[in-house]
């Protein structure tokens, strides 16, 4: 069984109290419950909050929720904080961005579906690199992978690095590829990387996944056509909106 949680912190650096910000009429947190129910392949949905004001505004549209620790660096550890309040005997967790209002299920099914064998340690989703400018925006998240679709690195940087060819003109001579943020754990797996140490790669990139791949865990990365449309500061939202044709 597969378990869908949404970690939602109300005190976030950037915009605080996002979760219940409102977006035409409903909460954040609410569009992104109300869209992954209509997933096909989750057994279980809850969100995993700190904030009392969040679990109550959940509980209050008919959603579940659950309270967790404060003091969790990252959702990955928030998931493993919920997972264990949970009745069930769930072998995977899915990790749902709670800032994107807008997520087709659909996604969410897409990387369940590389679960079925229940030999997969964790899973991810990346999209395909279609211009330079993608491709040289450090805030994209590049994706090395092997000959199985998992990944060898994650970076802000551009790797490989092409010889003999333009910058420009890299992405038509290597196929590239970006994370999209949407993780799958296998439970087992989730308590491991849970009480792993903070790494040097991931100090260095900011990026928690390296901190798995350092100690050996193998992430399959799934290809996927949907993009990922976060809300991390206040000006995102009409932009998120009119890119969904919304506005």
């Amino acid at each position: 069984m597969i378990a869908g949680i949404i970690p939602a912190r109300y005190a976030s650096t950037r915009f605080s109290g996002k979760s219940l910000i409102d977006i035409q009429g409903k909460s954040m947190i609410q569009r992104v419950y109300e869209e992954a129910l209509k997933s096909k392949s989750l057994h279980c949905l809850v969100v995993a909050t700190d904030d009392h004001r969040i679990f109550e505004h959940v509980t209050s549209f008919g959603g579940k929720a659950v309270m967790t620790a404060a003091h969790h660096p990252s959702g990955t550890d928030r998931c493993w904080d919920a997972i264990q309040q949970l009745e069930g005997d769930y072998q995977y967790v899915i990790n749902i961005q709670g800032d994107e209002p807008f997520i087709n299920p659909a996604q969410i099914d897409e990387i369940a579906a590389a679960l079925a064998d229940n030999k997969v340690e964790l899973a991810t989703q990346m999209i395909r690199v279609n211009t330079h400018e993608e491709l040289f925006d450090q805030g994209e998240v590049k994706i090395v992978l092997n000959d199985k679709m998992e990944a060898l690195y994650f970076s802000r940087m551009v790797i490989p690095f092409i010889k003999g060819v333009e910058q420009n003109d890299w992405h038509n001579h290597h196929a590239y590829y970006r994370h999209v943020g949407m993780y799958a754990y296998r439970k087992d797996i989730l308590e491991q990387i849970t009480k792993l140490p903070v790494s040097s790669l991931e100090k260095a990139e900011s990026l928690e996944q390296l901190r798995w791949l350092e100690h050996g865990f193998k992430i399959k990365c799934i290809l996927t056509s949907f993009e990922s449309h976060c809300i991390d500061l206040p000006e995102d939202i009409e932009k998120v909106m009119k890119r969904m044709g919304r506005i």
